[in-house]
């Protein structure tokens, strides 16, 4: 275990968290919320520091990020814990589990990313990923300082749940975040996510200043699907940058929610709303619906086409619509 970064200690052995909104007071022998942040004797611990429970060279858009080098890969490691605990958990093994782990450092971490791009893939770095970054916020912050120093690039796939100091202290080394947006009232997130939708508005609005940003939010029948709350999520994004890609997730039975899977019509419904006011607009996890094709917001043309994880460059070159010359926002090589 290493010591943690933000908290505080109290005379009578107490430490109070201030890594993500959830604030833990956590008393001596226990654990915040998250489970990895452990009080030893009045002193505050990240025990998942460099343990890692799964990684992969994965394609760039299962993150999701279409936008972020298209048809490129990113090794992408995980640990257990998470700051928040949705319903619909779909890694609610590692998540809320006691999942096996082994040790990666963070130079061997860096080392790994650097021998696959030796092997000849096209790899650009490490992605924080399939459980929540955050709550692995010390092994992350060390790890991506040595990331770009390699000249690679580091990758968050994360809810966002996050106080502003940690934030602002580790966005300097993010080069692109998907964040998970589970929707947009502050009634869903209490109930079925257990936390607060400000913090992650606060988050992405910070966010996408710095760095490469794409949201995603899996939609729930019932429950987050309303047409007016997606207008309201479209017209705040909107608000921020029309170019930011919004990915709609259609949901399955998971974890401890069984409710039947998102209607494709659903899915459907939320896109048409969207795209009033953002310039891409995907669907996932519904291929019969084909919603990954990116096409130029400008005259229409396809820029990219995908078949699944399998990306092909269409019509565009150096960011711009190679048909009408629209600066598209999308990062290419």
């Amino acid at each position: 275990m290493q010591e943690a970064r933000y908290y505080e200690k109290s005379e009578d052995g107490k430490t109070f968290c201030r890594l993500c909104p959830k604030l833990c007071n956590i008393r001596p022998g226990h654990r915040g919320f998250c489970r990895v942040r452990k009080n030893e004797e009045g002193t505050l611990y990240t025990a998942n520091y460099g343990q890692v429970t799964s990684h992969a060279l994965d394609p760039i858009e299962k993150k999701p990020l279409y936008h972020f080098y298209p048809g490129s890969y990113i090794l992408s490691l995980g640990t257990l814990g998470c700051n928040l605990k949705c319903g619909f958990c779909q890694n609610w093994q590692i998540a809320h589990g006691e999942p096996e782990s082994v040790y990666v450092s963070p130079r061997e971490a860096v080392d790994a990313a650097v021998e696959q791009i030796e092997k000849g893939y096209p790899n650009k770095g490490l992605a924080y990923t399939y459980s929540e970054p955050l709550m692995w916020y010390e092994y992350v912050y060390d790890t991506s300082r040595l990331v770009r120093e390699a000249g690679l690039k580091n990758v968050l796939v994360t809810n966002g749940y996050i106080n502003e100091e940690p934030l602002l202290d580790l966005l300097p080394f993010i080069d692109a975040m998907n964040i998970d947006v589970k929707g947009f009232s502050d009634r869903y997130y209490r109930d079925t996510c257990m936390g607060r939708l400000e913090p992650v508005v606060r988050t992405v609005e910070l966010s996408h200043q710095v760095c490469h940003v794409e949201l995603t939010t899996l939609l729930v029948p019932g429950l987050n699907d309303d047409p007016g709350e997606i207008r309201e999520l479209a017209q705040w994004v909107a608000g921020l940058n029309k170019n930011i890609p919004l990915h709609f997730s259609r949901y399955f039975p998971n974890f401890n929610m069984d409710l039947d899977p998102t209607p494709p019509e659903s899915l459907r419904v939320a896109r048409d709303i969207a795209r009033e006011y953002l310039n891409y607009v995907y669907i996932g996890n519904a291929p019969q619906l084909d919603g990954g094709k990116t096409l130029c917001p400008g005259c229409g043309d396809t820029l990219l086409d995908r078949t699944g994880y399998n990306t092909r460059v269409a019509g565009i070159k150096g960011g711009k619509c190679e048909k009408c010359g629209a600066e598209t926002g999308i990062k290419m090589e």
